[in-house]
């Protein structure tokens, strides 16, 4: 803990009196400091994780458009923004890791409870809000704009072809059933993809990543959180995470109001879930390949990919249509 003070000391400044872990995702660790004056939230990304270059390669492009919409859109204290170092900067890091800090945010996470019918409707009008923006905001969007790529497939057919021998036992074991699912889905959504690039969709800002894991309770306010994925897009990148909810059309119906015009796009649905399945796949397979990781996280991730594994029987509509 002694690092974590000398890292805010030396870059933001702050002297913290207290530390303590919080529940983080997948791909980062969390603690909450503080002082006898203010509460903060950092999150750090351990560069000894394989996944880590995806989740930050991007901070300093997508960090000013968080900035921009926070002052001027509708998403002012619906979106949480880093607090800058004294050098100016959206991050800091050193040869152990990643960090942002953030305000902290008073509230509770959604996780694994439904939401309220009032919930609903605030994510609704969040989304909403996000759609309206596009490569018209100001700043450089081009590093964070949808080229319908899926550079981690390769890797997953290197692994599952000619490295298949050198997977652990224990992993080879719970996908062995699943790989001729595992390859149809990835030759679907590498078609997909080859279509969609020629295509002409509307882009939007998208969150990419709207489970209840990202979702908080302030107060009276729906937090979403959690921006690593914010892409310029096909707004169906957001949508793959709300078609299958039982408040979908009372979200069509909020979402329509200022976009009139909008129909899902077959093809566009299909190859974010598509992806987003295999990403998840490969996201578990890559920490049990790659991640020192102890005993008890390692049984947990590999729980993790077999959940994943077990949800392609129920998926059908990946699959393309003559």
């Amino acid at each position: 803990m002694n690092k974590l003070e000398t890292i805010l000391q030396d870059h933001y400044s702050v002297k913290i009196t207290n530390i303590s872990p919080q529940q983080g995702g997948w791909a980062a660790l969390a603690y909450k400091v503080s002082n006898d004056k203010h509460t903060y939230f950092l999150k750090v990304y351990e560069k000894s994780r394989a996944s880590t270059p995806k989740w930050t390669a991007l901070i300093d492009e997508y960090m000013p458009i968080m900035v921009w919409l926070q002052h001027n859109s509708g998403l002012r204290g619906k979106i949480p923004v880093p607090l800058l170092t004294k050098h100016g900067d959206y991050k800091c890091e050193d040869e152990d890791g990643v960090y942002l800090l953030y305000e902290y945010i008073d509230g509770e996470t959604i996780g694994d409870k439904d939401l309220t019918r009032e919930q609903a409707r605030q994510l609704s009008e969040i989304i909403t809000e996000l759609h309206r923006y596009g490569e018209e905001i100001p700043g450089e969007t081009a590093a964070i704009k949808e080229d319908f790529g899926v550079p981690f497939v390769q890797q997953l057919r290197t692994t599952l072809d000619k490295e298949y021998n050198t997977i652990p036992g224990d992993v080879r074991e719970k996908i062995r059933p699943y790989i001729e699912q595992i390859k149809d889905l990835m030759d679907t959504v590498d078609k997909l993809s080859v279509g969609l690039r020629h295509s002409h969709l509307r882009m939007a800002m998208c969150h990419t990543d709207i489970h209840y894991w990202n979702l908080m309770q302030s107060g009276q306010q729906l937090i979403l959180i959690d921006w690593e994925g914010l892409r310029l897009a096909p707004v169906e990148a957001d949508m793959m995470f709300l078609v299958d909810k039982p408040y979908f059309d009372e979200f069509i119906r909020i979402y329509q109001k200022i976009h009139s015009d909008f129909t899902i796009h077959p093809d566009a649905l299909r190859f974010y879930q598509g992806r987003r399945k295999l990403e998840d796949i490969w996201e578990w397979m890559e920490q049990l390949l790659y991640d020192n990781q102890t005993a008890e996280a390692r049984a947990n991730t590999l729980k993790s990919l077999i959940k994943e594994l077990k949800d392609l029987r129920s998926q059908t509509s990946y699959r393309l249509h003559d």
